[in-house]
Formats: structure tokens, C-alpha cells, sequence
């Protein structure tokens, strides 16, 4: 018997827009969504995925390497075995479905990384609801990598908000934060530094804005660390945010235990 369901939001975005116009393509990093995942199932939850239009998410293909899982092929065969037959991974639903079915079901949320939701994530009106749903209720929610900018979706104004950073005027974006619900939270996302090695070496483009700059503007209290695809998690409060893709194994503790966490506290209630 599972000891409570947790929702999975993914992206719809399968590309990226970078500066002068270019287009890359994008998807979820393959061990930013397995390894916190597959934990919290091993640790007896279940989940439900859900995306802004009801589609399964795309895959960075690049993130299928052993290097991100301990260099294990054993562990990578299973994380590609995990996405593409789970149940639950092939039956996605909409973001307004899950709300409309009701969000109390759920005891907590995560949103894995990949570019994607700097696209769609941040500045969706349902995520935004599903966030402050589980905000005002202080349940568990998780995100890695690139995942945290999406908690912008909870401000009243998400799409003024990541236009402002688009157009590079951050004034106007810091105008647009104001009533954001994380704002003074510390937190943590994929860094400048990383993010400049990335645009240099993998996608040959510069990005419009950063997820670091993002929710400094929101208000955010950032705490990355300087070295490069250093593991790095913060938790503050019901937030958990990891860095980048080696931080997939301290996200997925905290998350598990912030499950359990909760899980004993609505027996408690009971």
C-alpha cells in the first residue's frame, strides 16, 4: 500500500530559444528526474505525472550517459527503463486536470530540470496554483538543476515577470515579483558559471537571461556555490533546491524524508 502520492511536473517545451534567435533542442536531464523519483517510489510512495499540456515530456538525449549515475550502466539501463515503461511516466496528465481532481491528494511536488522550464514551467498560471496550493500548506516541494526558476509560476504577475527578464530589464522584472511567495527563502539553481560553460562548450549560443538571475530578481535568497557541477541542496522551510545534476542524490534524500515528514503528520491529524 503506498504511503502517499506526490505529484511530478514536467515541462511541455521540447525547445529552447537563445539570443539572436536560435532554437536548440530540450528536454528533462534523465537522472535530475529518475534518481529523486525512483527513490521516493523505493521509499514506498506513488506519483502522478503531470505537464502544462498533458504530453509526456522530452528527454535531453545528452543526459543519457553513465556519467550521470555513478558511471553504472546497470543504473542508467534502469533510469531509461523507468521512463519509458513506468505506468505512471507513459499516462501524463494536464496541470488543470490535476488541480481540477483535486490537490489535496497529493503530499508534495517536484519538477526536475533541463532548460524546459524556463520556457513554459515559470510562468504557468496552473503551476503557479499548484505551487501556492502547496506553499500555503508548507508540504514538501522539490526542484533540481534548472527546476527552481519555475517556482516564479507562484507570483500574482509570472508572465510580466519572465518577459521583463527576456528583454534584460531587470527593474521591471523585480516590479513584477512583488507578493511572490518565496521571496526571502533561500534557495539554489544552475549557476551563472555553469551556465556560461554550457553555452560555450555544449550549445554554442547565449542564453537570454539565467535562472540565478531570476530568482535573485524575485527575490530569492541564492546560495550556489563556486565550483563547477559541484553536488549543492538547500532546504528552507517546505522548499528543496539542488543545484545541478550531481546534487540528483541529496535532493532525493531530503525529499523523501520531507515526504515521510508529512506522511507522519497527517497520521497524526487522522
Amino acid at each position: 500500500m503506498s504511503k502517499g502520492t506526490f505529484l511530478l511536473v514536467a515541462s511541455s517545451a521540447d525547445s529552447f530559444e537563445l539570443q539572436a534567435g536560435k532554437t536548440i533542442p530540450a528536454g528533462f536531464y534523465l537522472n535530475e528526474l529518475t534518481v529523486p523519483v525512483m527513490a521516493a517510489v523505493a521509499a514506498g510512495y506513488d506519483f502522478v505525472l503531470a505537464t502544462p499540456k498533458g504530453g509526456k515530456p522530452a528527454l535531453d538525449e545528452r543526459s543519457k550517459d553513465a556519467s550521470h549515475f555513478g558511471n553504472s550502466e546497470d543504473d542508467l539501463k534502469a533510469a531509461v527503463d523507468f521512463v519509458d515503461h513506468d505506468p505512471r511516466m507513459q499516462a501524463p496528465r494536464t496541470l488543470r486536470s490535476v488541480i481540477d481532481g483535486g490537490l489535496d491528494r497529493f503530499v508534495g511536488v517536484f519538477v526536475p530540470g533541463g532548460h524546459p522550464p524556463m520556457v513554459d514551467l515559470m510562468q504557468d498560471e496552473d503551476l503557479g496554483t499548484i505551487l501556492r496550493h502547496f506553499h500555503n500548506r508548507s508540504q514538501p516541494t522539490a526542484l533540481l538543476c534548472h527546476g527552481p526558476v519555475a517556482v516564479t509560476a507562484a507570483m500574482p504577475n509570472a508572465r510580466t515577470f519572465r518577459a521583463a527578464m527576456a528583454s534584460g530589464d531587470v527593474e521591471a522584472a523585480r516590479k513584477a515579483a512583488q507578493g511572490w511567495q518565496y521571496a526571502g527563502y533561500k534557495m539554489t539553481v544552475f549557476s551563472n558559471k555553469e551556465e556560461k560553460l554550457v553555452e560555450d562548450q555544449f550549445i554554442n549560443g547565449k542564453l537570454k537571461f539565467y535562472a540565478g538571475d531570476a530568482l535573485t530578481a524575485a527575490g530569492g535568497i541564492l546560495a550556489s556555490n563556486d565550483g563547477l557541477f559541484e553536488a549543492n541542496v538547500v532546504e528552507d522551510r517546505e522548499l528543496i533546491t539542488g543545484q545541478n545534476p550531481p546534487s540528483d542524490h541529496g535532493v532525493a534524500d531530503l525529499f523523501v524524508k520531507a515526504l515521510d515528514r508529512e506522511t507522519a503528520k497527517v497520521v497524526q491529524q487522522a
